[in-house]
């Protein structure tokens, strides 16, 4: 039988109900969890056990819809609070369906004044085609680097590339802001030429800045992001649907879009009713409101540090 609120999500979404008759059946809702993708490795003792009980996170459980390969030191930094953390990533991380632009671009770098990167993944792949190319990373020291946000400038540098301004603000409004102050004002951006190496979808306020005053910009896919293919619908449905999850993360756009399509739908409301959502900025935070979510956490910083820390800070206050 399906009752309380089993019964409502069977309502919003009808093709649940044998999954939510699984779930009663199985008499457990951990049984079905742990088939899912828990990020805690070790074994826990005892001592542990009770030492985590006293962490600001402890018995709750958080999801994360990063990307797999980036989401296990977001999942580590949550669990240092005592969370208990569950990869659902909604978006994976591909290469473009041509690098053709991106290396005609490479080939041309004398033909430009500024790189810049928005993301980690950006660098990746720019470097993975630099080198496909046969071109020295020295070729970059002729040109103006702006990478958004420290882990963005680190890697840069981890690959022996300077760095000459990394916004304050991470998000494209910031990045205008730092480069313009970086030249002395609009003036010092015209006539310059920019290429920016980014996901095949992305926001346009930089590009279009930076050509109201003047500047020449190219916008090259070096990366694109896509549903996954293996994400366990019917298991993260009963998740949902046993009550069992505490907080939802999204640290882009992208996650809470993707999440949205897995379930068909443009309202999450509904769906994440009881859950918080934490979102790593207010671009995520404004795309979370498309699909009527409210956001409970959203750090001052946007980084998953700081989005794991203010995630801490709410339940601490709890």
């Amino acid at each position: 039988m399906i009752t309380g609120l089993e019964s409502k999500f069977v309502a919003w979404f009808p093709w649940l109900t044998p999954w939510a008759k699984l779930f009663r059946s199985s008499g457990s809702f951990w049984g079905t969890l742990d088939t899912f993708t828990a990020m805690e490795t070790e074994t826990e003792t005892s001592p542990d056990i009770e030492q985590r009980s006293e962490q600001p996170l402890a018995n709750r459980t958080i999801i994360v819809t990063r990307p797999r390969a980036q989401s296990a030191e977001f999942a580590a930094q949550l669990e240092s609070y005592g969370a208990r953390v569950i990869a659902c990533p909604t978006i994976e991380i591909v290469e473009p369906e041509s690098f053709a632009p991106l290396d005609e671009a490479i080939e041309n770098l004398y033909g430009y004044d500024w790189l810049v990167f928005t993301s980690v993944n950006g660098v990746e792949f720019f470097m993975r085609r630099l080198a496909a190319c046969g071109v020295d990373v020295s070729e970059l020291d002729e040109l103006r680097v702006c990478a958004i946000g420290e882990a963005t400038a680190n890697r840069l540098r981890d690959a022996s590339v300077h760095v000459d301004v990394v916004p304050e603000q991470f998000k494209a409004e910031g990045v205008f802001a730092a480069l313009e102050k970086y030249v002395g004002g609009g003036e010092g951006l015209r006539g310059r030429c920019f290429l920016i190496p980014r996901a095949a979808v992305a926001r346009d306020y930089l590009p279009r800045a930076l050509e109201a005053v003047g500047a020449r910009v190219d916008t090259i896919a070096a990366y694109r992001t896509i549903k996954p293919q293996t994400t366990d619908l019917g298991r993260l449905s009963a998740m949902l649907l046993g009550g069992a999850v505490d907080c939802i993360t999204f640290t882009s756009s992208s996650t809470v879009t993707n999440f949205a399509q897995l379930f068909d739908t443009t309202d999450l409301h509904k769906l994440l009713d009881g859950i918080v959502v934490a979102c790593i900025g207010d671009i995520t935070a404004e795309t979370a409101g498309r699909y009527n979510l409210r956001t409970d956490v959203q750090p001052s910083e946007f980084t998953t540090p700081a989005l794991a820390q203010a995630i801490a800070n709410y339940y601490a206050k709890r």
